[in-house]
């Protein structure tokens, strides 16, 4: 593994292009704590990912997707730039301006020092468009700044992006995902893996490209092509054990670079390995990509079971189809051939029928599942005499004919959700 590697901006103005570089180039870069960088200078893209953390109190969407931003402008040499931003709002001088200005100056400041990049003065200029408030005439919010280039499929040779996810950690979400992939592709599927929890990758580990070196040509990475699939990590890209405590930006940027400079090729699949919980990571994909939908993970008992339903909720409010749920730890089998309800059984499918979602099977407790992912050989899972082949099998069929339902549905292309609070 290398020492780290850095993701760094590109020109303002361009959202969707970074290279990364290894750190064996010292010229090129600069070594963060957090063993990844996004550049050694503030860029405009740096800056609108903030400003996209930054929600309008009464339409509770963020500032970008709304089109208020009219402008970014950075002037200055680095370490002393300063930076002139042009919001839209309804009416000049109305209540809140004030308190808008002072967080947006708060955020792009902090954005900023999460960089290293240095910053001066942050003006921010008022002005108004009603066309683009979406509110009074019955209008839309138009495109937010970046969307044009991405209009459409970003990944347009991807036939079906599924993401993995969960409401809480420690349910064996990780697992569910590598061996879905794996599954898929040893049914004949072409398939990809992008790991994108962004602050715990365990896909090297569990896949064995830790054991290699990361290539990149320009500002695309190759992926990684193991056990039938092709894969990336940001686990691969950082010192091994470095801890990533980023803002949300940071964890925003890394998981757009990692989807969309992957060169990813043609899939039938791209199984997506979410974070858990329902934080920043889960809204910029729903923002990003075109979803066929999700498969939610969740052990039987009562708590994680809470949690399963919070991801729900979540991927219903993303207005992301939920494929259906995969009970993990479903039961033990010991050495004396009985089963053995550790944490109860049945609780994942009983929970798919009160969501009226699809039950897409169980996976047991199984020590040599454990060895495999230890081991880095997910293929074992498939080749040994140790019943995990068929319970993966079984989801991996599962989750392709409800893909195959909702082509037949009209939804064969994916969707990019948007999301509606209230």
């Amino acid at each position: 593994m290398p020492s780290h590697c850095m993701l760094q901006s590109n020109a303002p103005g361009n959202r969707s292009i970074a290279a990364f570089v290894r750190a064996a180039d010292p010229g090129r870069g600069r070594r963060c704590d957090s063993g990844l960088c996004f550049g050694t200078m503030l860029s405009r893209e740096t800056i609108l990912d903030a400003l996209a953390t930054i929600d309008d109190p009464e339409l509770h969407r963020d500032l970008v997707t709304l089109n208020r931003v009219e402008s970014v402008d950075l002037e200055g040499e680095d370490g002393a730039k300063s930076v002139r931003i042009g919001l839209k709002v309804d009416r000049l001088n109305g209540p809140g301006q004030e308190a808008l200005r002072a967080l947006v100056e708060q955020t792009v400041r902090q954005a900023a020092d999460a960089v290293g990049g240095g910053l001066g003065g942050v003006e921010v200029v008022f002005s108004t468009s009603l066309s683009a408030m979406g509110g009074e005439g019955g209008g839309q919010p138009q495109a937010s700044p970046g969307e044009g280039a991405s209009e459409g499929n970003p990944l347009p040779h991807v036939k079906h992006v599924i993401a993995v996810g969960a409401g809480k950690g420690g349910v064996g979400k990780s697992t569910v995902a590598i061996n879905l992939a794996v599954g898929l592709a040893r049914m004949g599927r072409k398939v990809g893996l992008m790991d994108g929890d962004i602050y715990g990758p365990s896909v090297p580990t569990m896949l064995g490209s830790d054991r290699y070196e990361p290539r990149a040509v320009g500002q695309t990475l190759i992926p990684f092509e193991l056990h039938g699939i092709k894969a990336m990590s940001i686990g691969d890209l950082v010192e091994d054990g470095q801890a990533l405590i980023w803002r949300g930006p940071m964890a925003h940027g890394a998981f757009k670079q990692l989807a969309t400079q992957t060169d990813w090729g043609e899939l039938d699949f791209l199984i997506i390995d979410l974070p858990p919980g329902t934080g920043d990571v889960c809204l910029t994909m729903s923002q990003l990509l075109p979803l066929t939908g999700a498969v939610i993970v969740c052990t039987p008992q009562k708590v994680a079971q809470d949690d399963a339903k919070r991801a729900h909720a979540m991927f219903d409010k993303l207005g992301i189809p939920v494929l259906g749920l995969v009970e993990n730890m479903s039961y033990f089998i010991g050495d004396d051939g009985k089963e053995y309800d550790l944490f109860g059984k049945g609780g994942a499918e009983m929970l798919a029928h009160q969501l009226a979602v699809p039950f897409l099977g169980g996976v047991p407790i199984n020590t040599a599942l454990r060895r495999h992912c230890d081991a880095g050989d997910p293929s074992a899972n498939f080749t040994k005499d140790d019943g995990l082949a068929e319970s993966f099998t079984g989801v991996c069929r599962a989750v392709e004919e409800q893909v195959q339902l909702k082509a037949m549905m009209g939804g064969a292309g994916g969707m990019r959700p948007t999301m509606s609070v209230s």
